[in-house]
């Protein structure tokens, strides 16, 4: 079995550093083999909200998978946006903007959707997927494959296609080919999981959908800070969402999917191991 934690959108230019050290502190008493952080580090993209990005991610467990947002970005100074891009993010986090990790249970890829063009939506090109297939395909079976993105590929309800990474129906029905088995994203600052095929019907196959929440910045929708924590085998998958509360981060209600001949099933029943769990709006 391997242990996840995802988390998203911490916003440094817009966090609240009390947040930040319960959320650190949290993520540590959960011992993951892999961190997902799907992009948003930080408000506008300053090298000073970056330096703090940086040092949150030293202070977080290792391996991690870190992939940028479209906050990521210069917004304001357009050289800096069209002309430099990406050069503070890889200045202060790292050069490598897709990141893969690999180990006898899971392969965690990550694919980068942030666009200079676009100010908040993102996409994937025809070489990402390319790249991504060639991550996952030919793996052993008993290898789980997960996808890092910061735009999503699939939506909780009330959502708007128009809030999807673009070509992302594409993207999604090709690596569940290469037997995909969850996707992991932010940008909406919504929890939210299930199994892909309610809204897409992408073939036979089904992969979980997991959408995380903001994990520590003010720039809530109605939610609390939140995390989530995956744990995954072979043959299941429990996905819990971690919410703030007035003592830090709490853990919600454990939903289970099981790993079948067409992929992966909502098991229908959960297992309550601390407060509610807003984040399943499913």
């Amino acid at each position: 079995m391997r242990t996840l934690v995802h988390l998203s959108d911490v916003h440094f230019g817009r966090s609240e550093e009390i947040v930040v050290e319960q959320l650190v502190e949290s993520v540590h008493s959960i011992q993951p083999d892999v961190v997902a952080i799907s992009g948003d580090l930080t408000q506008r993209a300053t090298p000073r909200e970056f330096e703090r990005a940086r040092a949150f991610l030293q202070m977080l467990p290792k391996p991690q998978i870190v992939v940028p947002g479209n906050h990521d970005l210069p917004l304001y100074n357009l050289y800096a946006r069209f002309r430099g891009g990406f050069d503070a993010y890889k200045r202060y986090v790292s050069h490598d903007l897709e990141p893969f990790y690999l180990d006898d249970e899971i392969a965690v890829t990550g694919v980068n959707t942030a666009r200079r063009l676009l100010i908040k939506g993102g996409r994937i090109n025809e070489a990402q997927m390319l790249r991504v297939e060639e991550h996952l395909r030919g793996l052993p079976d008993h290898i789980r494959k997960v996808v890092v993105t910061h735009h999503p590929f699939d939506l909780p309800p009330g959502y708007r296609a128009g809030e999807l990474a673009g070509r992302s129906e594409q993207a999604l029905g090709r690596f569940l080919v290469c037997g995909l088995d969850l996707l992991l994203a932010g940008h909406l600052h919504v929890s939210s999981r299930g199994p892909t095929a309610i809204r897409l019907g992408c073939g036979a196959r089904t992969a979980v959908f997991v959408q995380a929440g903001t994990a520590c910045s003010t720039r809530g929708r109605g939610e609390p800070n939140s995390y989530n924590v995956i744990r995954v085998d072979q043959a299941s998958m429990e996905i819990q969402t971690l919410s703030l509360a007035d003592d830090g981060f709490v853990p919600g209600a454990s939903q289970w999917f099981e790993r079948s001949s067409s992929g992966w099933v909502r098991n229908s029943g959960e297992i309550p191991t601390g407060a509610p769990d807003a984040g399943d709006r499913r």
